[in-house]
């Protein structure tokens, strides 16, 4: 496993970056998206990582004044739910820290998106606009979250 965090603190300084929106738009990376969706992941459900995620976007893209049109919810979705696909192989006893690590080398390379999508399905103006099932490769279904579940990582228990 790569270390790309040394720290919860590091991981909590990325969230806490685009939360306030401190963080300049072109030092929000693919890594710092998936660092974001860990921890939303690991305090709530998919679900609620998604609109938590879209939330946070639509501020982030204001705050920078870029337009939403830059905003795509098919995107935001695949990676939220490849995300929680990464954490539901992982062992539930793994740290914070090392979910993170794990599915930053596990998924890290923004590409992998072509895995699933063909071009002209992932940048339709559907796809833009409303979640569409991949078309080349689906998605493993998830693991069942309970609401119950949302401060233990949706029932993954990742330990801080």
């Amino acid at each position: 496993m790569s270390n790309y965090y040394k720290s919860n603190a590091e991981i909590e300084a990325v969230v806490q970056g685009f939360e306030s929106c401190t963080t300049p738009a072109s030092g929000f990376t693919h890594h710092s998206h998936l660092t974001v969706a860990v921890w939303y992941l690991s305090h709530g459900t998919t679900t609620e990582t998604v609109q938590q995620m879209r939330d946070g976007i639509f501020r982030f893209l204001d705050h920078h004044q870029v337009s939403h049109a830059k905003y795509h919810e098919t995107l935001t979705q695949f990676w939220t739910r490849l995300v929680r696909q990464c954490l539901d192989q992982l062992n539930p006893n793994c740290s914070l820290r090392e979910a993170v690590n794990e599915v930053i080398e596990a998924v890290g390379n923004s590409q992998v998106v072509a895995e699933y999508y063909t071009s002209e399905q992932l940048w339709s103006d559907e796809a833009r606009k409303t979640w569409v099932e991949p078309d080349l490769k689906q998605l493993k279904q998830p693991a069942v979250e309970k609401p119950d579940d949302a401060n233990a990582c949706a029932g993954r228990g990742l330990k801080y």
